[in-house]
């Protein structure tokens, strides 16, 4: 039978895309549309939801994210992960382009350091080790961990007014639904015990996975009020590329590559993704 993992990745890339439009379709309303915040938040999103642009962006980005999981069922997931990061790439050159948004040098630094630094992890995967059933436990802790450091950057004013907060907490929110949903994973195991639709049902981490999502989508929406979204996309992908990552070592038993290029790859992935990130939130309007 014929290799179609090249059919796949394609797949991959038209999910990249399509992502990225209904992104853009988001981010064109930023400013128009109301933040979510305080006890107007269930206002807010209503208004979303009845603004006919917003809506059809969020179609879109369902159709790709459906599209992106049914590439992910035929293709290496290190291989799609590098796919995926052409939706930073498009994403960027849509808003240049049709938003006419800019940015100085030092930021255009900072959003390749985060485009080339995600490729380099995406392609350190290959070197890990196989991921164990998860440690509820860890998983929690690491949770807790991780909503810490989401809260952390509100405590800044200017990373707070400026919609980077917002941003950086979506990334982090995406990067825990993408664990819950590894760890709904494990209900399609040959020895699970109960029928697949009960154990949907009856677990946690899928409930877990639908509010972390929810909370992500809101919180980037409220950062394309405040920002540009050529810099709170990549923001906002980089933490929710490394969330899964760092949680993956500590609540699936991976571990990094210990030697070679993967390693390297690894380490200076972290690395690149940490000092461009600082790049972008410390650039000016």
């Amino acid at each position: 039978m014929a290799d179609r993992t090249p059919l796949f990745l394609a797949l991959g890339i038209v999910a990249s895309v399509l992502l990225a439009l209904g992104l853009v379709m988001m981010k064109s309303r930023g400013k128009a549309l109301p933040p979510a915040t305080g006890r107007g938040i269930g206002r807010a999103i209503r208004g979303w939801l009845r603004d006919p642009v917003w809506l059809g962006g969020l179609g879109v980005q369902l159709v790709g994210y459906a599209l992106y999981v049914i590439a992910l069922s035929g293709s290496p997931v290190s291989l799609l992960a590098v796919m995926m990061q052409g939706g930073i790439a498009v994403f960027v050159v849509i808003t240049v382009i049709f938003l006419h948004e800019r940015a100085s040098g030092r930021e255009w630094l900072g959003i390749g350091g985060v485009v080339a630094a995600m490729i380099l992890l995406s392609l350190s995967l290959r070197g890990g080790a196989a991921a164990s059933a998860a440690n509820s436990y860890t998983l929690g802790a690491t949770s807790i961990g991780a909503l810490g450091l989401a809260i952390a950057p509100f405590a800044n004013s200017r990373l707070r007014a400026g919609g980077l907060a917002s941003a950086l907490a979506s990334g982090v929110a995406f990067g825990l639904g993408s664990l819950y949903a590894k760890a709904v994973t494990e209900i399609f195991a040959p020895a699970a015990s109960q029928p697949i639709a009960t154990a949907l049902l009856t677990d946690p981490w899928l409930y877990l996975a639908i509010v972390a999502n929810l909370s992500g989508l809101v919180l980037l929406q409220n950062s394309f009020h405040w920002a540009r979204g050529i810099i709170a996309m990549p923001l906002s992908s980089a933490c929710s590329n490394l969330v899964p990552i760092v949680g993956g070592i500590l609540a699936f038993g991976e571990r990094i590559p210990a030697a070679g290029a993967p390693a390297t790859m690894r380490v200076a992935a972290f690395a690149l993704t940490i000092l461009s990130g600082g790049l972008l939130a410390t650039g000016r309007e």
